[in-house]
């Protein structure tokens, strides 16, 4: 087992073992940074439920009103006038058959895939390369749609799908280390309140087990969520 480094381990002392409030968390996290590059702020959540049941399935999408700081690459599957629609919105790659037949053949540059209806039946021949990478269109995410340029500009504007792992496990990025301390509690805030709308009705007992955020190099900083469940 790697060592832990002298920063690292100096940033860990500063951080109490005990819940912070959302504003104060984000402002340790930032004040305990020390790599030199803009680092990712990333949220961790351990959820009380058992994803091995498909009523305790946790899983959405939000719109973080800052945006994560990246702007993910898209592909748009589609015919017809949403060919132009998706490429006016900024889409990254725009094709139907031929794209489908270029992702077949390997082609994986994009972080996101939308597609419209009419095209699934075509989509529906990639399940086994998309299926494993989170990729395939889904009409819960709001990336199965005849309103490709909405999708397309939500997605690089900072839309995020989340989804419970096996190990009842959410990690999504929130911003760069670089943002404010006010844009980074805003877009935590946000991310929680999604993943706690999406509670499920099955799930019982206490349903955020514990939340932490942290910079790509950084420490954990776990949150208190008490104020926002009872918001």
């Amino acid at each position: 087992m790697p060592k832990s480094g002298k920063k690292f381990l100096a940033a860990k002392g500063r951080v109490e073992p005990r819940p912070y409030g959302l504003a104060e968390a984000v402002k340790l996290v930032r004040d305990v940074r020390y790599a030199k590059f803009d680092e990712s702020v990333d949220l961790a959540m351990l959820l009380g439920v058992d994803p091995k049941h498909a009523d305790q399935m946790v899983r959405g999408t939000v719109v973080l009103p800052h945006g994560t700081g990246k702007s993910k690459r898209v592909a748009v599957i589609a015919a017809g006038d949403k060919v132009k629609e998706a490429q006016e919105a900024g889409a990254d790659h725009v094709g139907g058959e031929d794209l489908v037949e270029k992702i077949q053949g390997g082609f994986l540059d994009f972080e996101a895939l939308v597609a419209t209806p009419d095209m699934m039946r075509l989509v529906g021949k990639l399940g086994k390369v998309l299926g494993p990478k989170g990729l395939m269109p889904n009409p819960k995410a709001g990336t199965v749609t005849m309103d490709v340029g909405k999708a397309v500009r939500e997605i690089k504007g900072g839309k995020i799908e989340f989804r419970v792992d096996k190990t009842a496990i959410i990690h999504a990025p929130i911003g760069k280390i670089s943002f404010d301390e006010k844009k980074l509690e805003e877009n935590a805030s946000a991310f929680i309140r999604a993943v706690l709308k999406a509670k499920p009705a099955a799930a019982k007992g206490k349903y955020f087990r514990t939340v932490s955020v942290s910079s790509t190099m950084g420490p954990g900083v776990v949150i208190d969520t008490t104020p926002i469940e009872a918001a």
